[in-house]
């Protein structure tokens, strides 16, 4: 599901650090540099049933399902380290805007730094897409 928000309130929502290092953005440049990162894994399919979250994760050429019946962070943080994206989330902020959930998170990998965002009607999947987002973000 694809969620619509003013870019403004969104970039507000973000967490000052991140708004520091964004100052100047456009939202469109806001959007292209922080949010749906292109690269090396992408999120298939999502899906929640009851409280098990099964995401479809592809990276380039293989295709890997995580199911959850806890956190889908930490069962999605377990998968990227075996697939060797040692991850570790360095900031999280998540906000509820009018149109579903906003996730920001700093993400570190190898030594490399970056920041993912998201907007989703939940929030295991917000923080899903910003953690990926980020992590492409510097891949």
């Amino acid at each position: 599901m694809t969620l619509t928000i003013n870019a403004h309130d969104f970039i507000t929502a973000a967490p000052r650090a991140m708004r520091t290092e964004c100052g100047g953005l456009t939202p469109a440049e806001f959007f292209t540099r922080f949010c749906e990162q292109p690269g090396g894994i992408r999120l298939g399919d999502w899906s929640r049933r009851d409280s098990a979250y099964t995401a479809t994760l592809e990276f380039g050429d293989r295709l890997r399902t995580v199911v959850s019946a806890g956190s889908p962070v930490a069962a999605l943080t377990s998968a990227l380290y075996e697939e060797g994206y040692p991850v570790e989330i360095l900031q999280f902020h998540q906000r509820k805007t009018g149109a579903g959930i906003a996730t920001f998170v700093q993400c570190e990998c190898n030594g490399r730094r970056g920041w993912g965002a998201a907007l989703a009607a939940d929030g295991p999947e917000s923080t899903v897409r910003a953690m990926l987002s980020g992590i492409n973000s510097f891949s």
